[in-house]
């Protein structure tokens, strides 16, 4: 995360974020901090890890709960020297109500070999505090994306950040699971590079009022 403000400071202009999954959660989180809300231009989050705020809500708190038994298990598995268990359980979620198939081996053991992260990012995201609050008081076009196949839970996330956003606009795709990034590209990508052309012609109408200069815009991706 730190490493990663760096490189936005380092950045000439204001910032387009777009982020999926733990990386929209990252995304999120940078495009609140204080420090560097100023600079963005425009967020896209598709389906963004942010589980706390489904604690906010009563309705939703079994969701919660549910991942929070997830993450456990997961440390577990970790713990006790099965990393191939963790990663089949947290492959099994977020397959959500997609078809069974297999992980292809190569990618299954690059998983394994990286498994370790799962428990700093679970810590991450279970730690967030106050996310409505926090969301509501976004002021830069958002863009949300969503799948109909994707856990329950990020479809309900991204629901109660709907609530939360003034002007956010939703794109869910009823056919697509959390992967969607890359299994409905074709339709995901064009959603955001319109959505990053609205927003720089907002900026720039917003720079030619009378103190503005016209932006040098750069694209990140969390």
């Amino acid at each position: 995360m730190h490493l990663l403000n760096d490189r936005i400071y380092d950045a000439v202009g204001p910032i387009h974020l777009v982020g999926h999954s733990y990386g929209g959660a990252v995304a999120f989180k940078i495009a609140t901090d204080s420090r560097l809300a100023h600079r963005i231009c425009s967020l896209t989050l598709i389906e963004p890890v942010l589980p706390t705020i489904l604690r906010e809500s009563g309705p939703d708190r079994p969701l919660y709960d549910h991942f929070v038994r997830l993450a456990q298990a997961v440390y577990e598995d970790l713990w006790n020297g099965v990393p191939w268990n963790a990663i089949d359980k947290f492959a099994t979620f977020w397959k959500g109500s997609e078809p069974n198939q297999e992980i292809p081996p190569k990618s299954r053991l690059r998983m394994i070999e990286h498994a370790e992260r799962l428990a700093f990012d679970f810590a991450a995201v279970l730690a967030e505090q106050g996310v409505t609050a926090t969301a509501a008081a976004i002021k830069v076009p958002t863009l949300l994306l969503s799948g109909g196949l994707s856990p329950y839970l990020t479809q309900r996330i991204v629901w109660r950040l709907t609530n939360a956003i003034t002007g956010v606009k939703t794109h869910h795709l009823p056919t697509a699971g959390h992967m969607l990034l890359l299994s409905h590209s074709a339709a995901v990508i064009p959603e955001i590079v319109r959505h990053i052309a609205l927003a720089d012609r907002l900026e720039q109408r917003s720079a030619l009022k009378p103190g503005g200069s016209l932006p040098a815009n750069h694209l990140t991706g969390a």
